[in-house]
């Protein structure tokens, strides 16, 4: 009587799972369960192997019965010390070869040592097994793995185990499903060749039969799992030893960022305290605006950097300590001269010297304004001294003109030279008004003071000046009459616009004007040419020898009647209007409408006889004469 599909199939695959254990041990391989597993040497050579210990002396070569029930009877009583239920079988089972009772003895050590540490969320160790498939095999289309059986008939779930952990064996999308043997034996080649899956099943154990062998499949089956997770504990390990050695790398790179940047802003600060320390001052309020310009912009600039990358520094050790102390590795120390202890005393030893630093500068300005404010005030009140000594001397003046005039005439050599005296003055006062100094207790003069009361000194030396030369000259003049002198001398200082003593040719042709003198164009520039001797302009003494020349024979009545019908353009009378406009001083004027002998005109103003009042002068009638019209 043939024995059943299954007990076939169980022999052949727990046979290879036998063999597959024994070869540790280079031992022959069973060809038999029933022959080989009799006398009980192969059973404990088994049993060693899986529970990795000896089970003691025994009948190496066994030729007696009782020899070999003997070792059976060790290798039982050693599975049932290891809490193995056995039931129903005894040690002449196996000495006799009852196949079905081997059978079920090798099932309980396969499920014992191989399948019963696959365990999942609790389940017993085949749930365990089957949650396993099911969950490899779920995302792939066609594969539903719902037992141990009839579910691996087509072989695509056994090629989806290897497509999940070994898509470089396999392409499963290229696959085709109708081909259920050709599937299944090229998983098991992979499984096999590549992954070192013992061959414990056939492709006719699964593909020929509708419901495959249970037990034989899961014990081929837990190789699979063994096999993959294995792997997947590598990849786990592997993973885990990644993710170390990337932590590790991240707190080294946190590390040297730390050192990195710490001696960067070390030396910063101490680039910048040596900067403090060999700063020097010009000595001008510019250079020490310019500092204290540059001193807080440091504060507003580089000291708020160093402010937030201190915090950050100490934000940064922190984040390293707390990640090595995550994964409980040494803790991280600084060298000495990097560590925030060091960071600290560096800092305190900046605020000072920038507290130092900002008295220097603020005690520089203070010395530089002080300073301007003497400069500026020395230079000041020595030179409204000078012009208060020139005023003096002007005003003390008196005696004999010629001395007067060589007083004067020193004085003027003297003032001229002040004025360079003046313009560092007022270079002092720009600086102040830059150095923003608005008070100043040691003068009360100011630099417009100055320059206004300088410009009075210099015209009162140059009038006086004008005046004595001019006095001299009047007074060498003994043909002329105090009265004709005053009058010419007033003439010519009231043209001489300038002050400089001389008269340029529209100033001579006015002067002359006013003194009744009136030449048309060509003539006045003859004249002007001739009196100034071609030098393009008159003095005082040529303007005076002039109108003595001019007036020695033109001073008779008859004369000034002709004066007068000039002044009234023709007219037989002259209005108050006329005179004015001959520039005839208004004093003059005012005696003139007084004496004179008035009439009403026609539109009711007043108009004056000047014939009269010469006739009332005169010895004769005038007649008039020719020449330069006066």
């Amino acid at each position: 009587m043939s024995n059943p599909q299954w007990v076939i199939t169980q022999d052949k695959t727990f046979r290879k799972w036998l063999n597959s254990k024994l070869a540790v041990r280079q031992l022959k391989p069973v060809e038999s369960l029933k022959q080989d597993l009799s006398d009980g040497v192969v059973l404990i050579h088994l049993l060693e192997i899986l529970g990795n210990e000896s089970l003691g002396k025994y009948a190496s070569n066994p030729r007696l019965r009782v020899q070999k029930c003997e070792n059976v009877h060790k290798s039982l009583e050693f599975i049932k010390g290891r809490g193995i239920g056995l039931y129903n079988i005894g040690a002449e089972d196996i000495v006799d070869g009852n196949l079905k009772l081997i059978l079920g003895l090798i099932w309980t050590l396969i499920l014992r040592f191989t399948i019963t540490d696959i365990n999942a969320e609790g389940l017993t160790a085949k749930e365990g097994l089957l949650l396993w498939c099911q969950r490899k095999t779920a995302c792939y289309p066609g594969v539903e793995v719902r037992d141990f059986s009839a579910s691996w008939n087509d072989g695509l779930a056994f090629c989806a185990l290897l497509d999940i952990h070994r898509p470089d064996l396999i392409d499963f999308d290229q696959l085709d499903k109708s081909d259920h043997k050709g599937n299944t034996a090229l998983a098991f080649k992979i499984a096999s060749e590549e992954i070192g899956i013992p061959a414990l099943l056939d492709v006719e154990d699964v593909c020929d039969v509708p419901k495959p062998d249970e037990r034989s499949m899961m014990t081929y089956i837990a190789y699979w799992f063994h096999a993959f997770s294995h792997l997947d504990r590598i990849e786990t390990a592997g993973r885990r030893v990644e993710k170390f050695v990337e932590m590790m790398q991240s707190a080294w790179d946190m590390q040297n960022n730390f050192e990195k940047r710490m001696a960067e802003l070390l030396r910063q600060i101490d680039e910048t305290r040596k900067q403090w320390e060999k700063a020097t001052f010009e000595g001008t309020y510019t250079d020490a605006k310019q500092q204290s310009m540059e001193f807080a912009a440091y504060k507003r600039t580089l000291k708020r950097a160093w402010v937030a990358e201190k915090a950050e520094l100490m934000s940064l050790l922190g984040n390293i300590k707390t990640k090595l102390g995550t994964y409980g590795l040494k803790d991280y120390t600084p060298p000495p001269h990097l560590s925030l202890p060091n960071l600290d005393r560096v800092w305190t030893s900046l605020m000072q010297a920038e507290n130092k630093r900002s008295m220097q500068i603020n005690q520089k300005i203070r010395e530089i304004k002080e300073w301007l404010r003497k400069q500026f005030s020395e230079a000041a009140n020595e030179f409204a001294l000078c012009l208060n000594t020139v005023t003096m001397e002007i005003s003390a003046l008196a005696g004999d003109p010629e001395r007067q005039l060589r007083v004067v005439r020193n004085l003027h050599a003297n003032v001229i030279p002040l004025e360079l005296e003046l313009h560092r003055i007022k270079k002092l006062d720009q600086d102040c008004v830059e150095a923003n100094i608005e008070e100043n207790d040691h003068t009360v003069h100011s630099y417009d003071d100055l320059e206004y009361e300088y410009g009075l000194a210099k015209e009162s030396v140059t009038k006086k000046l004008g005046f004595l030369e001019n006095q001299i000259v009047a007074r060498n003049m003994t043909n002329l009459t105090p009265i004709q002198l005053e009058e010419w001398e007033s003439v010519f200082r009231h043209f001489d616009r300038d002050h400089s003593n001389t008269l340029q040719e529209l100033e001579f042709s006015a002067a002359l004007a006013s003194l009744g003198l009136v030449y048309d164009e060509e003539e006045m520039h003859e004249v002007f040419e001739d009196v100034s001797e071609g030098r393009n302009q008159v003095t005082f003494e040529q303007f005076i020898r002039f109108m003595v020349e001019e007036t020695e024979d033109q001073n008779s009545a008859e004369q000034v009647y002709q004066s007068f019908r000039e002044v009234a353009d023709g007219k037989e009378y002259v209005t108050e209007v006329d005179l004015r406009h001959s520039l005839i001083p208004d004093s003059m004027i005012d005696d003139l409408v007084k004496t004179m002998p008035s009439i009403t005109l026609e539109n009711g103003r007043k108009g004056y006889d000047y014939e009269k009042y010469m006739e009332s002068l005169m010895s004769g009638p005038s007649n008039g004469t020719n020449g330069a019209q006066r």
